[in-house]
């Protein structure tokens, strides 16, 4: 297929990368040329100065970006998407965003997805990613020959806005449970417990999950230079927040956790890591 992909950031550049492999015609266009540049050089693709250049012609096309803004930059202003894409051409978004924003895109092009993934980094650099999607069938179904390239698992959730409610419930479960390993670890080291033994032992019963086998080692460590960025995590729990608040949804841990995550930031972490959350509770017991 001839597909457009916007975003080379940490997640857009590995799954783009899959794309090329898989023999796909692929132009590439990000905010930075020369991170645009520095890809077609290692991987190939074709290098494009505008999201409608990157629209142009294609059959698909796929935007991975930061926020709402930065999709409505891309898609919707002077030069962008829309300005090039064929009427039958297919718009996915993966970018985690407002539901709203997903229906407003619908509302410009009809054969949109909302497609927002998890696997983090690790996933988007295996192939290995989970997308939920929101749109009609058949444009989900036709949606299945680009994921196929780096996705381990596709579900259609149902119509426009629903890929990012479940992306949405996905960030719930996923702020809940490292709060409750960052505790975990937290109640052991200050009971004197051994960590890593106690880690080896509850992974393997009802305690265990993604978050303790593939963070708890990296947290006793104290690293956090790497994965999904708090920044990120924030920006995600706001709009979990604010669905709750338009639906009327009582969210007491998520709320309070999105304060845990923004006192993280106050505290120079926004880049860190979001099993960083460990570093609060060390903070308050120094």
């Amino acid at each position: 297929m001839r597909i457009g992909w916007i975003g080379l950031g940490t997640m857009g550049a590995p799954m783009a990368r899959h794309l090329v492999a898989a023999g796909h015609d692929v132009a590439v266009h990000n905010r930075t040329t020369t991170t645009a540049r520095r890809f077609v050089g290692a991987h190939g693709g074709t290098l494009v100065p505008t999201p409608a250049d990157a629209a142009r012609d294609a059959d698909v096309v796929c935007t991975m970006v930061g926020n709402d803004h930065d999709v409505r930059a891309v898609v919707l202003e002077a030069d962008g998407v829309l300005d090039a894409l064929p009427s039958d051409a297919l718009l996915i978004d993966h970018t985690t965003t407002s539901a709203a924003l997903a229906r407003d895109l619908a509302a410009h092009h009809p054969r949109f997805v909302d497609a927002p993934v998890s696997g983090g980094q690790a996933g988007a650099e295996s192939g290995q990613l989970t997308i939920m999607c929101g749109g009609a069938a058949a444009d989900v179904g036709a949606a299945r020959g680009v994921f196929e390239a780096y996705a381990k698992a596709v579900t259609h959730i149902g119509p426009t806005g629903h890929g990012q409610l479940a992306k949405m419930a996905n960030q719930i479960c996923i702020a809940g449970i490292v709060q409750g390993l960052a505790e975990a670890l937290h109640f052991a080291e200050r009971t004197g417990v051994d960590r890593t033994r106690v880690i080896e032992a509850i992974s393997q019963g009802a305690a265990g999950s993604w978050q303790m086998t593939n963070r708890s080692a990296t947290m006793i460590e104290g690293r956090y230079d790497f994965g999904f960025a708090v920044d990120w995590m924030v920006k995600d729990l706001g709009f979990v927040l604010d669905e709750a608040r338009r639906s009327g949804t009582r969210l007491d841990l998520t709320e309070m956790v999105a304060g845990f995550y923004r006192e993280v930031q106050a505290a120079g972490g926004n880049r860190w890591d979001t099993s960083s959350l460990l570093t609060r509770l060390e903070a308050r017991a120094d």
